[in-house]
């Protein structure tokens, strides 16, 4: 469960607006994948992912590599503040 849930957000954040260039925080990783989710659903994700990978394998592997390197941030277990 927890690897397609995983799928699902990388696919969302590599079809989405958001660019490497803008050097996005966590807020805005998670902001672009929830949007876009919403608003192609699945599919429409795994769609876009696959005309990419099919129209321009170049470029689709240069940013799967960013929406990986993203994604192990925002994934990545948060440490409990303690008082």
């Amino acid at each position: 469960m927890i690897s397609t849930v995983k799928d699902l957000a990388a696919e969302a954040l590599f079809v989405s607006y958001l660019q490497p260039s803008e050097s996005p925080n966590q807020a805005a990783v998670e902001e672009a994948i929830t949007v876009t989710i919403l608003r192609y659903g699945s599919d429409g994700c795994a769609a876009g992912v696959a005309v990419e990978f099919g129209d321009h394998p170049d470029v689709a592997v240069q940013r799967m590599t960013w929406v990986h390197e993203e994604l192990a941030d925002v994934l990545a277990p948060r440490t409990p503040v303690l008082y």
